[in-house]
């Protein structure tokens, strides 16, 4: 069995009720803890909750996240 835990949480609002979501994760299992990103778009109900539509999870790593964020700035 895996857990999760979120270390750490940013929220990006756009659109009228549209969100982008970046947050830091740990995966905890049995035979090992493993930190990764996690970039996830979602949006809000008209109650205020949050409805998810899709993610990508990035392994924590200084040198990838440094060129995805390179990458998009100049695409």
């Amino acid at each position: 069995m895996v857990e999760f835990e979120t270390l750490k949480t940013e929220e990006i609002k756009f659109g009228r009720n549209n969100f982008i979501e970046i947050a830091k994760k740990k995966a905890i299992a049995e035979d090992g803890e493993n930190e990764f990103i996690s970039i996830s778009r979602g949006f809000f109900l008209p109650d205020g909750s949050k409805r998810y539509k899709r993610s990508i999870a990035i392994p924590n790593e200084q040198k990838l996240r440094d060129e995805i964020a390179k990458t998009i700035k100049e695409i």
